[in-house]
């Protein structure tokens, strides 16, 4: 039996990891061929491996990606065409904690490092799928990893907050744009996601911390949203664009700032310091401890 993408080529943004590696093996698996565009080699070489032990070793290849970066954006694109001859769908999904603590004491310079990774890529993601869609002339589909931080303004830190935001915007923008030429742009709000962006390969702490964080009695898992890009990706979703679907195991539907009504009294992640985190890039967080006074 064909998989539900059988003959399809993807790019997947960060996907050495967490979301990007869950969907790396759900679409391989599903009959897709996937370029994982990651900034990490170590854990984009990781996916591939694991790509390669389940038989898919000839359908996925590992390119070093800086999402900020047009020339390397266009680079990990082409890489599809080049090695496949298409390109059906691109998930920009790479993505970083970001500037984090008081605004007060967030400098610049990190607040544009989140809005070049989160929002940069994106728009970058979008705008050479798109050149490479058109001319093909057999549409396509855009998928954008938002947050349900995007939707409020107490599900995560400011400016990675308003970076989703802006994804949301974004994705529904060039979607309309973008549907006379049957590519469809679609956008993932994820709630609390079990992965190694938050939990720095210590899993339990989190685990207990994501499941009070939503009505859904258990913490949200990558496979679970590559569930959902899945069914972007896929012909099920043909008369889908400009959404933003929440999988959040409930937490929206619980109300603005749903993190502090649900975690119970306990202190958030980073409480009381200020920075920048840099995800699962490699590189170093950088944190600062606020002083009484602050």
């Amino acid at each position: 039996m064909a998989g539900r993408l059988e003959g399809k080529v993807a790019v997947i943004t960060g996907g050495g990891s967490g979301i990007g590696r869950a969907t790396t093996l759900r679409f391989l698996s599903e009959g897709a061929c996937v370029v994982v565009a990651d900034y990490n080699p170590a854990s984009g070489e990781e996916t591939v491996s694991l790509a390669k032990e389940e038989g898919y070793g000839d359908r996925v290849l590992f390119l070093r990606t800086d999402v900020a970066e047009e020339a390397q954006v266009v680079s990990a694109l082409q890489a599809a065409v080049q090695r496949w001859g298409r390109l059906d769908c691109v998930f920009n999904n790479a993505g970083v904690g970001g500037a984090f603590g008081p605004i007060t004491h967030i400098t610049v310079e990190d607040w544009d490092y989140t809005f070049a990774v989160l929002v940069r890529g994106v728009f970058l993601g979008i705008k050479h799928a798109a050149r490479i869609m058109k001319a093909q002339g057999q549409g396509g589909t855009i998928i954008n990893t938002a947050s349900i931080a995007g939707l409020s303004g107490g599900d995560g830190p400011q400016a990675y907050s308003a970076a989703k935001a802006a994804v949301i915007n974004l994705t529904r923008a060039t979607a309309i744009e973008l549907a006379p030429f049957r590519i469809r742009v679609n956008a993932i709000c994820p709630g609390g996601i079990l992965t190694p962006l938050i939990h720095r390969g210590n899993p339990e702490p989190l685990r207990a911390f994501l499941q009070k964080f939503q009505p859904w009695p258990e913490a949200g898992q990558p496979e679970h949203i590559a569930g959902v890009a899945l069914f972007l990706a896929s012909d099920d979703a043909h008369f889908v664009t400009g959404a933003a679907i929440v999988a959040d195991g409930g937490a929206t539907a619980c109300g603005a700032f749903a993190a502090r009504h649900l975690r119970d009294g306990s202190p958030l992640p980073m409480e009381g310091l200020v920075g920048v985190d840099r995800g699962t890039t490699g590189e170093m967080p950088v944190l600062r401890p606020l002083s009484g006074g602050e």
